[in-house]
């Protein structure tokens, strides 16, 4: 889009490109997201900025109304392979915070500097101020959703000091912590870490839930995850392995997600996530915005596939159909070479016991640590995912990632496709011998999913 397309969402208020981009008003000093409800302020004194973060690199502060720090993510992350995308894949899991730019530079494969010039120079921010942009968010999130500490909040949302906190705080949202506290409703707040931290993870557009609840309940493994209740008010519980700890976090099924306006095309999934250590918020709610695709372009996916006579009537009966990715890629790539059963098998064999059992939650599944040993491609693949032989973390390279995988033993075509597609949430999958012509391109993942709800054959299962 140019600057004058720009504008025009933003004086339409359209929803649509929340998170593609923002703009900034010169005579407020505020930054918003493109739906912003305010009145929409003269051309001569707006600028646009691709992040959040670039925003306020030039001094501009969030906007208290639209809160433009809580919109999805923008969809090219998720459908670009270059550099760029990767990046932001990776500091999105918080790598800069537990490894620094050293170590996101690592996993790329550049440069610390060749990683700082390409992300500047297209994002306006390079991977420190987009790291603090993050940093600031889980900080409003846990500030206004739990009664923790504001000390203990200052270093579970990653930053190497109180005085960085209050400082980046302020600059971000022109209030003190205890102000940004305060201005947020008591109803609904935590009074401590281990009832649980509720989220809104927001998604744009329409989203077709029944779909995801319907893959999560048939592919559900017992031990580490469950979906329970009547269709249209589930909930989908699991365990999650942590770089800190441990967690488990449920999201509710919304029965009316798929029926958004054209006023407020969007919402959100309510989730909880009880955490053991609170600086793995950040990293536990970006993989479960990939678990769930919440931030894709279902605009962009639906206009494509629909455009299509065989899928143009599945698109229309399942707007904002979603391909879910995986909350953890490593357990994926093993479970769709075992199979739900043998998976089972493994979380109660091999598969860590949570301290406290939730209900029917009581295991971790296993590290590929603790499968190396094991005979057959199942040792091969959880040898090669322990060893770093392949890598599967939101920043791989998903032609190497593939290549690596069909050179294990047992790793054919179709299961390698589905650890692509769900795994490294890669949108454009077209498994071997599945009849998905080129046209379907780059959304051929949705059109599988397309075909499955509508119980056509496929292979992403």
């Amino acid at each position: 889009m140019d600057e004058e397309s720009r504008y025009e969402a933003v004086r339409s208020r359209d929803a649509r490109f929340d998170g593609a981009f923002f703009f900034a008003v010169e005579t407020t000093g505020i930054y918003c997201r493109p739906s912003c409800p305010a009145v929409t302020p003269k051309r001569r004194n707006v600028r646009f900025y691709t992040t959040a973060a670039a925003a306020q690199g030039s001094g501009f502060r969030a906007c208290r109304r639209c809160r433009p720090d809580a919109v999805p993510g923008s969809a090219d992350w998720n459908v670009r392979a270059d550099v760029v995308g990767r990046a932001m894949r990776l500091i999105g899991d918080g790598v800069v915070d537990r490894e620094g730019v050293a170590g996101l530079a690592v996993r790329l494969g550049y440069s610390a500097r060749q990683v700082q010039r390409q992300l500047t120079a297209e994002l306006g921010a390079g991977p420190v101020a987009l790291a603090r942009a993050q940093r600031a968010h889980t900080a409003r999130v846990l500030l206004q959703t739990t009664g923790l500490p504001v000390t203990e909040i200052a270093f579970a949302s990653g930053f190497a000091s109180v005085r960085q906190f209050n400082d980046t705080v302020r600059a971000v949202y022109a209030l003190t912590p205890t102000a940004l506290r305060a201005a947020a409703p008591r109803q609904g707040r935590t009074a401590a870490p281990g009832a649980g931290i509720p989220l809104r993870l927001a998604h744009r557009g329409p989203y077709h839930t029944a779909a995801v609840f319907d893959l999560l309940r048939r592919q559900a493994v017992a031990g580490i995850e469950e979906v329970a209740g009547p269709p249209g008010g589930r909930t989908y519980r699991r365990t999650l392995r942590l770089p800190y700890g441990t967690g488990i976090v449920a999201v509710e099924e919304r029965a009316g997600a798929a029926a958004a306006s054209a006023v407020h095309p969007g919402g959100w999934l309510d989730a909880r996530l009880h955490l053991t250590d609170p600086r793995d918020l950040t990293t536990a709610v970006q993989r479960l915005r990939r678990l769930f695709d919440l931030d894709a372009d279902p605009y962009a996916v639906d206009e494509r596939l629909g455009a299509d006579p065989r899928l143009a009537p599945l698109v229309a009966a399942r707007p904002g159909l979603r391909a879910p990715g995986a909350a953890d890629p490593e357990e994926y790539a093993i479970r769709a070479l075992v199979g739900r059963t043998e998976a089972g098998h493994l979380v109660r064999a091999h598969g860590k016991a949570l301290d406290a059992p939730c209900g029917s939650l009581t295991h971790l599944f296993p590290e590929p640590a603790a499968l190396a040993d094991a005979p057959g491609p199942l040792g091969a693949l959880a040898a090669a995912l322990a060893d770093g032989a392949v890598r599967l973390d939101p920043g791989a390279d998903r032609d190497d990632a593939q290549e690596a995988l069909l050179a294990l033993p047992g790793l054919d075509g179709r299961t390698v496709a589905a650890i692509r597609a769900r795994a490294l949430g890669d949108p454009d999958v077209a498994p071997p011998g599945a009849d998905v012509p080129d046209t379907w391109r780059p959304w051929r993942t949705y059109a599988l999913h397309h075909l499955r709800a509508a119980e056509e054959p496929h292979v992403l299962d």
